[in-house]
């Protein structure tokens, strides 16, 4: 797509759709980067640990954020411009920020409450020394579950690529549940209820695979009716033939 703006109405007559704004991919490409090895490392560091029963749902979801950025950054690199591209390669950057956004973003928030808790209490990470006096850390555990708020205002805002591919009924629901399924997954980690935070993870993680099929597909659709519908502007001709035109 070229930068110039873009237009309302089709030559159908309809509203053309609502495509997300022209990104950066380089920025997107370094953020496949951050996200593929962040995440990997982690996971990578907690089975040397030997691997606790809380760990298990934990270093899932790490792997699958690494596994996921790698996907999201195949999809950052099929976007092109110019005369060669077509509508999947026009989407492509797109496509990625979504599965960066849902299946590598959330996996990796999912996992961080629950990952510094665990390691702040692992005996397999540091053993008491026999004088030591344990002391609670209290609220400031819930930390690190902090970074679920900008993430929420970045997708509420309008930020997000998920905005721009459901309706905004629909974007809430599916942040609200994101947030409602990441405290509920924690609050059974907590309580050492490892099955029900199975069932709360797997919950969230079939939400944003179904998603992210969903606004892959949405995307390239309306990419497709833009480009079909879209006005063609007139071809500039050079000004030796604007002159000749004008003098016959």
């Amino acid at each position: 797509m070229t930068k110039d703006a873009r237009h309302t109405f089709g030559t159908d007559g309809r509203t053309l759709p609502v495509l997300p704004p022209e990104r950066d991919g380089r920025v997107w490409a370094k953020m496949v980067r951050v996200m593929f090895y962040t995440p990997g490392f982690m996971a990578i560091l907690l089975l040397k640990t030997g691997e606790p029963a809380s760990f298990g749902i934990t270093v899932e979801l790490l792997m699958l954020s690494s596994a996921a950025a790698a996907i999201g950054g195949l999809f950052v690199g099929t976007q092109s411009e110019g005369k060669g591209a077509d509508h999947s390669s026009r989407v492509g950057l797109w496509s990625g920020a979504l599965v960066l956004e849902l299946l590598a973003v959330v996996p990796f928030l999912c996992a961080v409450p629950s990952l510094f808790h665990e390691l702040a209490h692992s005996t397999l990470l540091h053993a008491a020394a026999p004088s030591a006096v344990d002391v609670s850390l209290g609220a400031s555990e819930l930390l690190p579950a902090m970074a679920i708020l900008p993430f929420m205002l970045y997708q509420l805002a309008g930020f997000g690529t998920m905005h721009y591919v459901v309706p905004k009924l629909a974007n809430w629901i599916i942040n609200i549940a994101i947030l409602g399924l990441i405290v509920a997954s924690y609050t059974a980690n907590r309580l050492a209820d490892y099955a029900w935070e199975r069932h709360f993870v797997g919950a969230l993680v079939t939400i944003m695979a179904l998603t992210v099929a969903y606004g892959v597909v949405k995307l390239k659709a309306m990419q497709v009716e833009y480009d079909t519908y879209s006005p063609q502007k007139e071809a500039k001709s050079s000004p030796a033939a604007e002159s000749a035109r004008v003098n016959a």
